[in-house]
């Protein structure tokens, strides 16, 4: 394809969604396939941005957009495989922590005064586990947890009391004997 053939890209006349952000659309997807098919002919960026009529660095963000691109739909669709295992697994511990599971003591049903087989709770604190793992691999894969944050400051911070009390309590006996 020769140069100006199409004509320059221009992100600004991108679509903007209801809090003033651009959206991605189609044209955009075709706009940075283009982009990444020119770079597989082993194009650089600056033929490329000058193919598209764009800077450098927006050639550069096109293929990495377009590569992005082609790894979400079997990026989604190992998520969706992974959900439908972990929902089948789920069902599966629900099942067992539903039921009652007789104690059992030397290949014995054992029972009450009555002769009505004791409830082995051992089971279902078994399942409740499995079922509280299960969801932890959901929230896990979903990315569904906000990560957890550990201030450098506060980690400074501990370490100068540390410091401080070090210093105003003086060495430990074991230090005066040495």
């Amino acid at each position: 394809m020769a140069a100006n053939d199409n004509p320059p890209y221009n992100p600004r006349q991108d679509q903007r969604d209801g809090h003033g952000r651009y959206t991605r659309t189609i044209e955009n997807a075709e706009h940075d396939a283009h982009a990444a098919e020119l770079r597989a002919q082993g194009w650089t960026y600056k033929q490329i941005a000058d193919e598209l009529g764009i800077e450098k660095s927006g050639a550069i963000r096109a293929v990495r957009r377009a590569i992005r691109d082609a790894c979400a739909a079997p990026g989604r669709d190992l998520i969706d495989l992974e959900v439908q295992r972990l929902e089948a697994m789920y069902d599966e511990v629900l099942d067992i922590l539903q039921r009652d599971h007789p104690v059992v003591s030397h290949g014995r049903i054992v029972k009450d005064d009555a002769g009505a087989p004791l409830v082995d709770d051992e089971m279902k604190l078994k399942a409740v586990d499995r079922a509280l793992r299960t969801r932890e691999s959901f929230r896990k894969l979903l990315g569904l947890d906000a990560p957890s944050r550990v201030s450098v400051e506060a980690e400074q911070l501990g370490r100068e009391i540390g410091r401080l009390l070090d210093s105003a309590l003086g060495p430990d006996d074991d230090d005066a004997d040495a």
